[in-house]
């Protein structure tokens, strides 16, 4: 029997996702005669540590996974899941992505008091929120909305919707649809608003390269289309070199071609300057999803989209 440690983050949403996940790898051990059994281990990132500052502030991606890694070199842990929008372009030399799982609704969502619609808020309304990508987007549709910064994990967000005035917070709806707290959700934004983070909604179960038997029982838990959307994202902000630090979006889909039956992804990536006055967005569709986010980068880059990302760079 191999006993297998599974890493995560301590938040409310990150075990209840890493539960989930356990439940769905003591299925697929049983079914293929495994012999696995599973052990949690709770792990503190630097992002739960810093909750006054503003993601783009303290570092970016890599915040929520780093002490992770560590535990899995650390041979500590022997798989981690993770939120995909959290990780990095590049894995360090010696850990590889063993699964990504079907994909939960990628889609950012609106919470507000009174159950309102985007359109329904009211003029100067505050909204609140901790990423560049969203404000940026909501901006360029509403100019008129205050952005204001708001951290902390989901349910502590919740909670400050009313006890800091807010009158919306913007949230992941895959974080509330896992917590059971869809009732929560006044109205999803559509991706054509507001494009979604690289790989949001998706997990990333991480594991050491060469171990056999975590990567033979993450073999059976992936999902070949949602790898290929996320493949095609990451794709794109790989070329990018994007982190949190830059309000970057992509979103894929994936639709059978009917004339050949090929799998085309059709990919849209944004980015834009955080105050929502500049936002470039283009969309492009292909059957290889590296090539095409490489392709989807460039063509925004011709547009001017390094001038945004050398602005944040500080060249």
């Amino acid at each position: 029997m191999r006993k297998i440690v599974v890493g995560t983050r301590q938040s409310a949403l990150a075990l209840t996702q890493t539960e989930q996940v356990v439940g769905h790898l003591q299925e697929i051990s049983r079914k293929h005669g495994l012999q696995c059994e599973f052990e949690l281990k709770k792990i503190v990132t630097k992002g739960d540590r810093i909750l006054d500052v503003t993601l783009s502030k303290v570092g970016g991606k890599g915040l929520f996974v780093k002490e992770i890694e560590q535990a899995l070199f650390d041979h500590e842990i022997d798989l981690a899941v993770h939120s995909m929008k959290d990780m990095p372009w590049e894995l360090p030399e010696g850990l590889t992505i063993g699964a990504i799982p079907l994909r939960e609704d990628a889609r950012d969502c609106l919470i507000t008091q009174e159950s309102l619609q985007l359109a329904d808020l009211p003029q100067g309304a505050r909204v609140g929120t901790s990423s560049l990508r969203r404000s940026s987007q909501l901006q360029h549709y509403r100019p008129d909305l205050r952005i204001e910064s708001i951290r902390g994990n989901i349910d502590s967000r919740l909670k400050k919707l009313e006890a800091e005035g807010f009158d919306a917070i913007l949230l992941a709806a895959a974080g509330l649809h896992r917590m059971g707290w869809k009732d929560r959700i006044s109205a999803y934004l559509p991706t054509d608003i507001c494009l979604p983070a690289v790989g949001q909604g998706a997990l990333c179960i991480e594991c050491r390269e060469g171990d056999t038997v975590v990567q033979d029982l993450l073999h059976y838990y992936n999902d070949e289309l949602t790898k290929l959307a996320v493949m095609a994202e990451r794709s794109f902000l790989g070329k990018l070199n994007g982190g949190c630090q830059v309000p970057i979006g992509a979103y894929a889909t994936i639709e059978p071609d009917a004339s050949s039956g090929a799998r085309m992804i059709t990919l849209t990536g944004m980015v834009g300057l955080p105050d929502g006055t500049v936002m470039l967005k283009e969309t492009k569709t292909g059957t290889d999803p590296e090539q095409l986010g490489h392709d989807l980068a460039l063509l925004l880059i011709e547009r001017g989209a390094s001038d945004i990302l050398d602005s944040f760079r500080g060249e």
